[in-house]
Parts: C-alpha cells; sequence; structure tokens
C-alpha cells in the first residue's frame, strides 16, 4: 500500500513540475520579418523591448496616437487635418470622414540587434463604411523618423554600435 501511495505521490509531482515549466513564456515567439516593398527598415543596436519602448513614449509625447502596443509590432495613427490637394488628386478625396496616415512598425531581435521593418498607410474616411486603405512608399521623411527611432532605443542601451 505504502508502495502505491509513494509511486501516485510521485506521479502528482512529476506532473506538477512539468505543467510548470510549460507556462513560464514571459513574451510570444518572435516573429520572422520579411521588408515588403515599399517598406523600410534598420537595424538598431538595442532588444525588441527597448525599441517598443522608444517607439511608445516619443509618439506619446508628440500627441501620436498608438493603435496597437504589442511586444513585437507598434501601430501609430496621425490625423490628416485640412484640405490636401496633393493626397486628393492621388487617393480620391476624404469626403465622408477623416483622413489619417497609419504607421506600423514591426520588430524583432536579439538584445543587441533588432530589425525594425516601418511600413505606412493613408486611410481615407477612416473608420465610416467609405474606409479605404492605401500602402505608401517609403521616403527620406520616414527614413528620417526611422531614424530618430534607431537613436532613442540605442540611447538608453549598452550595446556596442552595429556596423553599417
Amino acid at each position: 500500500m505504502r508502495h502505491i501511495f509513494l509511486i501516485s505521490l510521485c506521479t502528482l509531482a512529476l506532473a506538477a513540475c512539468q505543467s510548470g515549466s510549460s507556462n513560464r513564456s514571459s513574451a510570444p515567439d518572435q516573429p520572422r520579418l520579411e521588408v515588403p516593398a515599399g517598406a523600410q527598415s534598420v537595424n538598431i543596436a538595442a532588444s525588441p523591448e527597448a525599441v517598443r519602448s522608444a517607439l511608445v513614449t516619443s509618439a506619446q509625447q508628440r500627441g501620436t496616437v498608438v493603435l496597437q502596443d504589442q511586444p513585437y509590432m507598434v501601430v501609430l495613427e496621425r490625423p490628416m487635418d485640412g484640405a490636401n490637394p496633393a493626397l486628393d488628386s492621388e487617393f480620391g478625396p476624404s469626403d465622408n470622414g477623416q483622413r489619417v496616415i497609419r504607421i506600423r512598425v514591426r520588430f524583432t531581435g536579439t538584445p543587441c540587434q533588432t530589425l525594425a521593418v516601418q511600413d505606412l498607410a493613408v486611410i481615407n474616411n477612416v473608420r465610416t463604411a467609405l474606409e479605404q486603405s492605401f500602402v505608401l512608399p517609403g521616403n527620406p521623411n520616414t527614413m528620417q523618423s526611422l531614424q530618430g527611432l534607431k537613436s532613442r532605443a540605442e540611447q538608453g542601451s549598452s550595446c556596442p554600435p552595429l556596423s553599417s
């Protein structure tokens, strides 16, 4: 009888140890990133957590809306107030709702090397039945913004600079 009790007790202890160790994941698996056409990317000498933190902090300081704040992706939105004939001619008018620029930054990496990929879209008539989304190609201004993220994330990092 004692042997059966001890075997049962050992089996329960082993099961408890195994189930406890499988639930210790602190963050979801990191995504594999590809740089799609029109997107921009940069390697940053900092962890993905530092990149996310720098991005969210900067957006909050600038009054930019943070739509999604996830471990490996942040989506920002900036309203485009007032008339914009250039965007109207390229993407049509946003006459049933507001026009916004949506910025998605995805990132993955190690504690001292993170790849950040940024893509943008203009959204006409946002949050209405007539919402339309158009992917925007990167340009020098948006690359400058990505370089600013790199600089902010690396400021607090103890990582050595990455070679270009």
